[in-house]
């Protein structure tokens, strides 16, 4: 018998249904908010009457993309956290009134969990175990995976994250939102000419919060003694500050994967659509002797198919939740 799992995500401001029939990804549909550009970042408020808008659009769309009707189905996966509460409460609530009228299952997912197991949408797919180095706009972690649903998070970071570490600097240069694609752009147009230093944090920790400072101080400096130095210099600016935060993850993932011996490596996350870290990230791989594995760009961002992906895990072990169950914005993987 055909098992069928409906996953939905909304912890942001992506509106994702997917249709996944025995591990494999049938249907995965996003709708996309464009207003919060007018803002400069993801306005809560804006994004969770969007979600309202566009959820039951999505969710019909991937059940018709897959050839299957609501009755085929049998479970309904959602992302619990972590995310933006209004957010998550629309995707959650939605959950329960569709599992509740088919007299269905309900399954949890932790967002960031699913990130990892994005992996498993398509091959090529890692083997246990395998080290997932997970970078978003609001996490950046370094997980041990040791199964489908046990992991251990052995690295994170201390304070802000990689990809906000991008937003912000595109903030900074005047960039529209969301600006990490846009530094990504123009940092293939230049040179890391300008050197931004690179925090020294024990352990597998990561600490962000030291580079946007000093990237800060320097376009201060430097406006000071010319005020169209970012225009003029835009696309070193850009390649100097991906290079830093790349080079920051890359060493993190190679201390990581000598302390561990373990050569099957994988990134995943929003940020892991970044081309600079992509090609170091192979390039390192190749260098070392590691297999690398980065899902494809549709299976980095938000989308609810890696939702889909984690509960058929979970469905298959019978890993079920109540009507109760209720939304958390903050959420630990272990």
């Amino acid at each position: 018998m055909d098992i069928n799992i409906l996953g939905i995500e909304s912890s942001c401001d992506d509106t994702s249904a997917s249709i996944l029939q025995n591990g494999v990804v049938l249907s995965n549909c996003v709708a996309n908010q464009e207003a919060h550009k007018l803002y400069g970042g993801v306005v809560p408020e804006v994004a969770s009457r969007a979600h309202q808008a566009n959820i039951i659009p999505v969710v019909d769309m991937a059940i018709k993309k897959a050839g299957i009707s609501k009755k085929d189905i049998h479970a309904v996966a959602f992302t619990r956290g972590p995310g933006l509460m209004g957010s998550l409460i629309v995707g959650v609530s939605f959950a329960k009134a569709f599992a509740l009228s088919l007299d269905i299952p309900m399954i949890e997912v932790n967002h960031m969990k699913a990130h990892v197991l994005a992996h498993f949408a398509e091959d090529p797919k890692p083997t246990f175990p395998f080290l997932c180095l997970t970078v978003s706009g609001g996490h950046t972690q370094i997980v041990l995976v040791k199964d489908f649903l046990d992991m251990e998070v052995i690295g994170h970071t201390l304070d802000d994250a990689a990809g906000e570490a991008f937003d912000k600097t595109g903030k900074l240069l005047g960039l529209d939102y969301p600006a990490g694609p846009l530094v990504d752009k123009y940092a293939k147009q230049g040179q890391p000419v300008f050197p931004f230093p690179e925090p020294r944090i024990p352990d597998l920790n990561f600490s962000f919060s030291g580079l946007k400072t000093s990237i800060l101080y320097f376009l201060k400096r430097n406006l000071k003694k010319d005020p169209q130095f970012i225009e003029t210099n835009l696309a070193d600016i850009c390649a100097s500050v991906q290079d830093r935060i790349v080079s920051i993850l890359i060493n993190k993932l190679k201390k990581a994967a000598k302390q561990t011996g373990i050569k099957e490596v994988a990134i995943a996350g929003g940020v892991s659509a970044n081309s600079g870290l992509r090609t170091a990230f192979q390039a390192t791989g190749k260098n070392l002797g590691w297999n690398t594995y980065i899902p494809r760009f549709e299976f980095c961002t938000d989308n609810a198919a890696m939702i889909a992906v984690t509960g058929y895990y979970k469905y298959l072990k019978k890993d079920f939740v109540g009507q109760e169950v209720e939304p958390v914005a903050r959420m630990k993987i272990s």
